[in-house]
């Protein structure tokens, strides 16, 4: 069946001939790279059956409501992929498989949904995983902002590490994987109302490939964390509270790009509170910090120490409970690190 409009309408979203059209037309054949699919080629079933490997699982999801749906770096396709397989590495995981859930308004013309799913199939590609199910629903017009995408992955963990706040103890070094705030900065440009111009693109990008290099040295990582809404300051409180530790960052160690910084103190923003999507927290014992910054760098010559894990938190010290975290300026003044309150404005990722 042919459509009769280059724009979706509530009929693709209604389980007949239209949704029918709209999948095995340009969904499935968009992600696999192939032509249409036909009755015998490619079975559409409820559920995808997995090999199950070996090993622990990891399970991740995430829903993607960026606007606008195209930016400096990337688009929502891409950001939902490597977002979901980033989740699974912050695991030290190798992602299995994705699910796919598209939630498309109303109007959404279908060559934009064309090369969104065109390229969330690259995405798998760079990140080697594949959508393996999905779904798709359609709203009524003005209530999707165009597109929401849900990525759902699961991964294999395959070592020993158990890579998560309970296994922070003091003493540890804090590293960070590159500069930070670019992909906040480039959604912020990608808004003409907003008047920012910069030519910064988004740090969007998978993870993976740097913890390989981290777990194939044998390096014992005791937290990692990527720093997506909320930024490191978001990140490095939820740690700190979760291990029960007070971490002291250098805040002339923490890496910016002068556009980024330039552009949050026009604004009133906090750069350390701005979104990214390619950079992440590695916290890891004191005598690997050399090694593992020496590998990071290889990826990221940004990457760089910004603190350490100084003691545990004390049940009758408040103001440690209050603000575990604390940031030290470039007079050795330590002061606490404030944490985001709400949205500094609405759909960064």
């Amino acid at each position: 069946m042919q459509p009769e409009h280059d724009c979706i309408q509530l009929g693709h979203g209604g389980g007949g001939a239209l949704s029918q059209w709209l999948i095995r037309t340009l969904v499935v054949p968009g992600l696999n790279g192939g032509p249409p699919i036909s009755n015998g080629v490619t079975a559409l079933h409820d559920a995808a059956l997995l090999q199950a490997p070996s090993g622990r699982l990891a399970l991740s999801t995430d829903s993607y409501v960026v606007r606008p749906l195209f930016f400096p770096g990337g688009d929502i396709g891409r950001l939902a992929v490597i977002g979901s397989v980033n989740d699974l590495a912050m695991a030290g995981a190798r992602p299995l498989a994705l699910s796919l859930g598209l939630i498309v308004e109303e109007g959404l013309p279908l060559a934009t949904l064309e090369r969104v799913i065109a390229s969330i199939r690259a995405a798998c590609a760079l990140c080697e995983v594949a959508v393996i199910t999905g779904d798709t629903k359609v709203v009524e017009r003005g209530n999707a902002d165009g597109l929401f995408v849900n990525t759902t992955a699961i991964g294999v963990v395959e070592h020993s590490l158990a890579i998560g706040p309970p296994a922070v103890q003091p003493g540890d070094a804090v590293l960070v994987s590159g500069d930070l705030g670019r992909h906040g900065l480039a959604i912020l440009a990608a808004r003409p109302e907003l008047g920012v111009r910069t030519n910064l693109d988004s740090d969007l990008a998978p993870l993976r490939p740097s913890v390989q290099q981290l777990l194939q040295a044998g390096l014992t990582l005791h937290c990692l964390r990527d720093l997506t809404r909320g930024g490191l300051a978001g990140a490095i409180d939820e740690i700190a509270r979760d291990a029960s530790c007070v971490i002291e960052l250098e805040e002339t160690a923490i890496p910016l790009h002068p556009a980024v910084r330039g552009a949050c103190e026009l604004l009133g923003l906090d750069p350390l509170t701005m979104a990214n999507e390619g950079r992440m927290l590695v916290i890891c014992p004191e005598p690997q910090a050399d090694q593992a910054l020496a590998l990071l760098q290889r990826q990221q010559p940004e990457a760089a120490r910004i603190g350490r894990v100084v003691r545990r938190t004390q049940q009758q010290d408040l103001f440690d409970s209050l603000h575990p975290v604390k940031l030290r300026n470039a007079l050795g003044v330590l002061r606490p690190l404030e944490v985001g309150r709400g949205e500094q404005l609405p759909r960064i990722c």
